[in-house]
């Protein structure tokens, strides 16, 4: 029988949780054990009862669940004691941050862990439903709206009162991904006047299809996107042309979402410094890339600043502010990666295999278990 432990998350501000009662059940009922730490869903309003009539054994946090584990599923990485918890041969699944230069992979390795970074799911057809960073993404779209909204010196929404009428806000969207397109989605229903800039040309008619309008640039074009969907870096020359055409848009709006991110690297540099000081004083600046080095010149990771009269806010894990259904999203990624593990009541890490190859940041010997 296969063992899949879900520990408390102790990362600082982390409220979700791996896995929810609902795929708990489902784990449950193919004949998998799961444990789960006591009050690992507290802070996503998931009690332990909740997790017991799913049919999980509720361990403590003493570390004694993690005895004879085959798989640990978390949000975050582990703390350097965590991982000395993990069973040699385990398997880890988690967001691993693969970019950090700290020695967790090797340390992990040392140890006969398999780790499986979340980051790391491919973007194929069969994988979609992993996808922990586009239903992550999702959810931080969506607050993005709602926090700079909150900053914001005026309503989003037109709204005509017996003091007169008031013109809606304007919102601007850079980056049409997962995130992007989830804000804009949202800033369109409450009631702004939105536009949007990506270079990837197939982001134009995602944009247009939501109501909003596309800032066109001569930079957008079919090679700016990666086999993977992504957007590609671009060039010295492309990056000051992209530059000019979003320094020209900023002065019109009044709220701004930032959004752009490229796999492995720093975010890439969008607003500059100059940039914000042509900005309406009052207006707002939500850069969803604070934690990758920020879009914006003038971020600060956790921390709104008031520049020129303009409030720049680089907010740290968005979706941990929406626990709830940011946890149900992410453990409905991780049961499916889990049914694409466990096979015939056996976990199988092959590392030939498409998903599972992709996501391995530290495979240990034996990783390929039949």
């Amino acid at each position: 029988m296969v063992r899949v432990l879900v520990p408390m998350e102790t990362a600082a501000g982390e409220t979700r949780v791996a896995l929810v009662p609902d795929s708990v059940k489902r784990l449950v009922a193919s004949g998998i054990e799961v444990r789960v730490e006591r009050g690992a869903g507290s802070r996503a309003n998931l009690s332990d009862a909740a997790y017991e009539a799913a049919g999980a054994i509720l361990v403590g946090g003493d570390g004694s669940g993690y005895e004879g584990a085959d798989v640990v599923a978390r949000v975050q990485r582990p703390s350097p004691a965590e991982a000395e918890r993990l069973p040699e041969g385990s398997t880890l699944i988690a967001l691993l941050q693969p970019a950090a230069t700290d020695d967790l992979a090797q340390r992990l390795a040392a140890r006969g862990v398999t780790a499986l970074a979340l980051e790391r799911v491919p973007r194929i057809t069969r994988a979609q439903s992993m996808d922990v960073l586009s239903s992550q993404a999702t959810v931080a779209g969506y607050k993005a709206v709602l926090v700079g909204a909150m900053e914001l010196d005026k309503f989003l929404p037109m709204l005509t009162t017996a003091a007169g009428s008031i013109a809606p806000a304007r919102t601007f969207v850079i980056g049409a991904g997962v995130a992007g397109l989830q804000a804009i989605a949202t800033a369109r229903r409450l009631g702004a006047i939105v536009s949007a800039f990506d270079i990837r040309a197939a982001a134009a008619e995602q944009v247009r299809s939501l109501g909003a309008t596309f800032v066109a640039s001569e930079v957008v074009s079919a090679a700016a996107e990666t086999a993977g969907g992504y957007a590609r870096e671009q060039a010295e020359e492309e990056q000051q042309r992209t530059l000019a055409t979003i320094g020209g848009h900023l002065p019109s709006v009044d709220l701004v979402i930032t959004t752009a991110q490229i796999p492995g690297r720093p975010a890439p540099r969008l607003i500059t410094a100059e940039m914000v000081a042509t900005m309406r004083p009052g207006s707002v600046i939500v850069d969803l890339a604070a934690e990758t080095g920020g879009n914006c010149a003038v971020t600060r990771l956790g921390e709104t600043v008031d520049v020129h009269g303009v409030k720049v806010m680089g907010p740290t894990n968005l979706p941990a502010t929406a626990p709830l259904h940011a946890s149900q999203m992410f453990s409905r990624n991780v049961l499916t990666l889990l049914q694409h593990l466990i096979k015939d009541g056996a976990l199988t890490v092959d590392l030939e295999d498409e998903i599972t190859g992709a996501m391995t940041l530290s495979p240990a010997a034996g990783a390929q278990r039949p």
